[in-house]
């Protein structure tokens, strides 16, 4: 084919194995489209990736080697940094916890991967609790970046011993604080009794399907730890994700404290059921914490890796890299 100059092109250069865009080049800015997330084609996707551990114990595994080798090593799609509330986390110095998080989300965005900013509430379970820093954290990263298309905000890790209608009412209060920043970045809302849509404290996601919140272009989110949450849970995530845009913002092979042995068997089952159904997934985590759940080997974020490889990793880690791995097949149109 001529050169756009008059001359002739070069001779090609020697084969290269084929290499694709990154996710956020190849899907652009994400948006709810009925019960799916879909990409700027309108096209329903599927994300896979991990999640942090809290920032204020684990930022020493999230370096440039460490996140280099989640966007192409692992091939991750999207990275949720988790930005505890209490626990050490966002009150003790809202600057420090705030421009952590912003340097997370520009390294994840560098690499082109999508960022989940998850604020991550868990004790105190009531996220009024946490409103008015709720309102400040999200404007000033919703400001930080707002020119970014790669962002999804995650308002609420895990309510628990609060109604349905409280959270809900929560949702209604932050969401236009985000909106009024960045109108177009999809929300994910926390559900009752640890997002597990109600299953935890005796309910189902009836109560979300018949009094949704009042908003547009949001999911709701579903966590599980496959050792401890077994049918009924499973059931919930298939009938709800046929009803209302569902994500997995969290989940482990493990019990429900993310420790103990893996089951590998029951976590496959809900990945066959997420895969089948575009229910977006994101595991915990991406530290070396003594948990199970948690991939990488005690040690090596204080040695920095080796981050490539399953050398690194434990049981649980050399699972899900593989299954983070398995080509996306996302739509090209």
């Amino acid at each position: 084919m001529p050169c756009q100059d008059g001359g002739t092109t070069p001779a090609d250069p020697p084969a290269e194995p084929p290499r694709a865009g990154t996710p956020v080049d190849l899907n652009g800015r994400l948006e709810v489209c009925g019960t799916k997330l879909c990409n700027e084609h309108g096209n329903p996707v599927q994300l896979r990736g991990m999640s942090t551990h809290g920032t204020q114990w684990y930022a020493q595994c999230l370096t440039d080697g460490s996140l280099d080798a989640l966007a192409g090593d692992w091939k991750a799609d999207v990275l949720r940094v988790s930005t505890y509330v209490q626990e050490g986390g966002y009150e003790t110095d809202p600057a420090r916890f705030t421009s952590l998080a912003d340097s997370l989300i520009q390294e994840a965005s560098e690499r082109g991967m999508y960022v989940i900013v998850d604020w991550h509430m868990l004790d105190p379970g009531d996220p009024v609790a946490n409103l008015d820093n709720a309102r400040r954290f999200f404007t000033d990263i919703a400001n930080r970046n707002k020119g970014r298309d790669n962002i999804l905000y995650e308002i609420a890790n895990e309510p628990s011993g609060v109604s349905w209608s409280r959270i809900k009412g929560y949702a209604e209060q932050i969401i236009p604080v985000i909106r009024a920043v960045d109108a177009d970045a999809p929300v994910l809302v926390g559900t009752r009794a640890w997002s597990s849509l109600g299953v935890s404290e005796g309910a189902d996601e009836s109560e979300v399907v018949n009094n949704p919140v009042d908003a547009s272009n949001i999911m709701y989110t579903f966590h599980f730890y496959a050792a401890s949450h077994r049918d009924e849970y499973l059931a919930t995530l298939s009938r709800a994700a046929d009803r209302i845009p569902v994500f997995v913002t969290e989940f482990g092979t493990q019990n429900y404290a993310g420790e103990g042995a893996d089951d590998f068997a029951m976590s496959q089952r809900y990945l066959d059921l997420m895969a089948d159904k575009k229910i977006s997934w994101v595991n915990w985590n991406f530290s070396d914490d003594h948990r199970s759940g948690a991939v990488f080997t005690p040690g090596t974020c204080a040695g920095d890796g080796p981050w490539t490889g399953t050398t690194s990793l434990k049981p649980a880690g050399v699972w899900i890299r593989e299954r983070v791995r398995t080509p996306d097949g996302f739509p090209t149109g």
